[in-house]
């Protein structure tokens, strides 16, 4: 049941004509452990401007009993069509509407997902209803202009839990009674449900009192490291309300570990659900705690950025993520006792490097997409919604101060408390407190798309004193399909002028900050001083561009990369260069040369274990198939050194382990896994925990070694749900046709399969080093897509359109095939772009294939 695509004019219209003052949501979930449906009672309260006439609410429901509008009986099976139900007749001022239902419990991780523990074998429930599926549980004006209060009444089993969004009650007889919320957007409500576990404490501070509540399934318990996650929340707490100077706006704060979820975490108000692989059952790198707290942090502001103060529509979903994703980096780099100071680092590393990529694809957009209905919006969770609109908050920062940039957020805060807004009340705050006319900035930054260039041009005297400094500026074409024309944007950027020392580290002697406008901007600033050793442009990550080295400076890194005494600088470096080879700029070979030199000198294990997947990508992808296998040779062989080279227990090691398992390939490679496995070898310091036996038991079986029996052994060490999914991952992952035919006919024959299994699957069924077994399958994808779009829902069928297309198939005949199906097919817009973004992706690897074909 898809449902209709709501489109941003019939958003409107509805919201000119209602205004919706109250939901009172009745569910009865007492049947959830043997799932199917249960029934949704919704009573409306709303208000109808001068002139009645009619409108629609949306459910989407199997059966709808009922549809009462102020007292009369409306006929259900003629109002209710699709996702809609008709209200005819609408009165002026107060109405008041009742439906009731049957609704659907899903697998989808859509609307109210029904997941059953393995372990225990009780089923458990939450909700996820960004951005259209609020209607999947209760019928809903859904849109988030369109604020009401929710009150939720919900019975459930006996000994279950109910947590919402308002302070969970005593149940009586199983029946739970919240209190009404504030006024909310439909998107943001939330209901978890089920015998979870649960850890509580308090946030206090001068008078303030917000309880704090930890839950996750009781199979998880073990391993929930409540103390550190309620260190995070703390600290943000403290963060956020110093420099937005609003208190906490909800009553209190939960955060929910749960099962299946399809994203990182969802901003529901003062329920917050996070995807339970945070729970770390195994060993995990300080990147991965690292990570965990910046979604912990992330959601934390969207309370106040998206729930307490909401966009008008989708267009501004950018304020939204872009706000709460700047916000966590800053919150952890400022916060005092912060375990993370250098997670502008990270920043720069991994979200700056989704945008860049994001960036260049035919489906670019400007910050400020254009979405006109719901189906834009579905496919515009992206890396420039999140990372490129975050990384132009940074250089906004920049552009304005710190300090005016706060105040402008503060007074914003206050202005639309529990209201809806558009960028221009944003903008609007922030000229008030800095005084910079923003107009441009908006228009430049806002409201184009594509990506700068910047390069330095040097010139020196026979002394190396620098006689001519300046900064070209390049707005390359954008891809082809992509709307739009390219764009020189003011910059804001620092440039880092780096020496070796005696201790033979580069290390930064200047630094100069300006303005870069237009194509060519001199930096007088630098004239007349000695030329550093290398010269960084957008030092400190101040700006969205991407930046290349001078011929001497890239010399000089192509050496001592690793040498930088910063992180942030080597981590720009590192960018730059694998921006470099995705451009087809640096030869595959080459850069692997580079990240060989430079890695082991590498003390950042989130950069360590970025250049990990993008030197494995390259190989795979970006390299000469002639000489892919002996470079696959070269790294696979280094993995291994650095993993017996490692510091014992050290998070290096376990991160080469990874690498290793990644990309073992010969008989001797693939022995040592075995042993490492049955423990006839080991490696001091290298726990081979449950994460890491299954990373070692999916390698082997993609490489024919284990098959299904061994499969199923490990999975009996480990009968949990994440010991589900990897073992579907290593049945898929079995290099012969029966398990590719079993592993295909599970995912796209049938709809069986919950979300995080079917992405379980999908991950083991591709496998870069089957490219031949998997030939075949281009046809059945080609056939079947657009069938499997029309059947699913949104994040199922997303999964199959964007997993298993032939990424690997890196040819011309790839690439004229997609085209005769875009021709052919007619998609929708959101799967032309989904389908368009993959061909990018084998068109880009074609041309650095051919690169380093070039550079031998």
């Amino acid at each position: 049941m898809p449902g209709t695509n709501l489109t941003r004019e019939e958003a409107r219209q509805r919201a000119t004509l209602l205004t919706v003052d109250s939901y009172e949501i009745d569910l009865d979930l007492t049947g959830a452990q043997e799932g199917g449906t249960y029934r949704s009672v919704t009573t409306v309260r709303f208000d109808v401007a001068e002139g009645g006439g009619e409108s629609f609410i949306d459910l989407v429901a199997p059966t709808v009993h009922e549809v009462t509008l102020n007292g009369d009986a409306l006929d259900a099976a003629e109002v209710f069509r699709d996702s809609r139900i008709a209200l005819p007749g609408l009165l002026p001022g107060r109405n008041i509407l009742r439906v009731v239902a049957d609704c659907a419990y899903t697998n989808t991780g859509e609307g109210l997902h029904r997941f059953v523990d393995p372990v225990d074998d009780q089923a458990y429930l939450y909700t996820q209803f960004e951005v259209p599926d609020a209607r999947r549980v209760f019928a809903s004006f859904e849109q988030p202009d369109l604020k009401a209060t929710f009150q939720f009444t919900v019975k459930a089993p006996e000994g279950w839990t109910v947590i919402s969004n308002s302070p969970t009650p005593e149940p009586q007889d199983n029946v739970w009674v919240f209190e009404p919320t504030p006024r909310i957007s439909s998107y943001i409500t939330a209901l978890i449900v089920g015998p979870y576990h649960s850890v509580h404490s308090v946030y206090e501070k001068d008078g303030q009192s917000v309880p704090l509540g930890i839950y996750c399934r009781p199979s998880l318990a073990e391993h929930l490291d409540a103390d550190a996650i309620f260190e995070v929340t703390r600290q943000g707490f403290e963060w956020f309300q110093e420099k937005f100077d609003y208190q906490y706006p909800f009553a209190k704060y939960d955060q929910l570990f749960v099962p299946e979820f399809n994203a990182g975490a969802m901003e529901n108000a003062g329920a917050v659900t996070i995807r339970d692989q945070y729970v770390f059952r195994s060993k995990v790198t300080d990147a991965a705690y690292e990570v965990r707290a910046a979604t912990i942090l992330h959601e934390l502001a969207h309370m106040w950025f998206g729930d307490l103060v909401t966009m008008e529509w989708w267009n501004d979903l950018w304020l939204n993520e872009s706000f709460a994703t700047y916000a966590e980096a800053a919150c952890q780099a400022d916060a005092p006792g912060s375990k993370w100071p250098h997670s502008w680092t990270t920043f720069a590393n991994q979200m700056k490097t989704w945008a860049y990529r994001q960036d260049q694809l035919p489906s670019t957009h400007p910050i400020m997409a254009d979405i006109s209905d719901l189906d834009d919006v579905l496919v515009n969770f992206d890396g420039i919604t999140y990372a490129k609109g975050a990384s132009v908050l940074k250089q906004l920062v920049a552009y304005v101060g710190e300090d005016a940039f706060f105040r402008g957020v503060q007074a914003y805060f206050k202005r639309h408390a529990f209201g809806n807004t558009r960028l221009s009340d944003l903008l609007g705050a922030l000229e008030e407190t800095s005084g910079r006319d923003l107009k441009t900035w908006s228009k430049a930054w806002l409201e184009t798309a594509g990506i700068n260039v910047l390069r330095p041009e040097i010139e020196t005297d026979a002394e190396g004193v620098i006689t001519s400094f300046s900064i070209r500026q390049e707005a390359p074409a954008l891809p082809a399909g992509a709307k739009g024309e390219p764009t020189l944007r003011p910059h804001r950027i620092a440039i880092g002028a780096y020496d070796l020392d005696a201790n033979g580290k580069l290390v930064r002697g200047d630094r100069v900050e300006l303005d870069v406008d237009g194509e060519l901007t001199a930096v007088p600033e630098l004239v007349g001083k000695r030329r550093p050793a290398v010269v960084l442009l957008n030092d400190d990550d101040l700006s969205y561009a991407k930046v290349r080295l001078d011929e001497q400076s890239l010399a000089v890194v192509t050496e001592h990369l690793g040498d930088f005494a910063e992180s942030l600088p080597r981590a720009l470096c590192w960018a730059s260069a694998w921006d470099m080879t995705r451009d087809a700029e640096l030869a595959t070979r080459d850069y692997l040369s580079l990240v060989l030199s430079g890695i082991g000198k590498e003390s950042d294990i989130g950069v360590v274990q970025s250049l990990h997947r993008q030197v494995k990508l390259a190989i795979d992808q970006y390299a000469d198939p002639a000489a892919r296998e002996a470079l696959l040779t070269r790294w696979t062989e280094a993995t291994l050194a650095h993993l017996r080279a490692a510091e014992a227990g050290s998070d290096h090691q376990l991160a080469w382990a990874r690498a290793f398992a990644a990309t073992a390939r010969t008989p001797e490679q693939l022995d040592l896994l075995d042993a490492l496995l049955d423990g006839t070898q080991t490696i001091e310091g290298l726990a081979v925990d449950t994460e890491l036996r299954w990373a070692f038991v999916q390698r082997l079986a993609a490489v024919g070694r284990f098959g299904g029996s061994e499969i199923q052994s490990e999975y009996e060490r480990d009968k949990t749900a994440a010991g589900e999914r990897h073992a579907a991952t290593a049945r898929a992952a079995r290099p012969t046709e029966a398990a590719k035919a079993e592993a295909w006919e599970s995912v796209v024959e049938s709809d069986k399969l919950p979300n995080a299994v079917q992405e379980a699957v999908i991950a083991g069924f591709v496998q870069t080093d089957q490219r031949e077994l998997l030939a075949p399958y281009t046809e059945r994808y080609f056939e079947a897509l657009k069938g499997v779009w029309e059947s699913r829902s949104h994040e199922m069928a997303q999964q199959i359109a964007v997993g298993l297309y032939p990424a690997v198939q890196v040819s011309r005949e790839t690439l004229d095939r997609t085209d005769a199906w875009l021709s052919s097919a007619e998609p929708n817009a959101a799967l032309r772009r989904l389908v368009s973004e993959s061909r990018s992706g084998v068109e880009r690897a074609l041309k650095a294939q051919a690169a380093d074909a070039a550079a031998k």
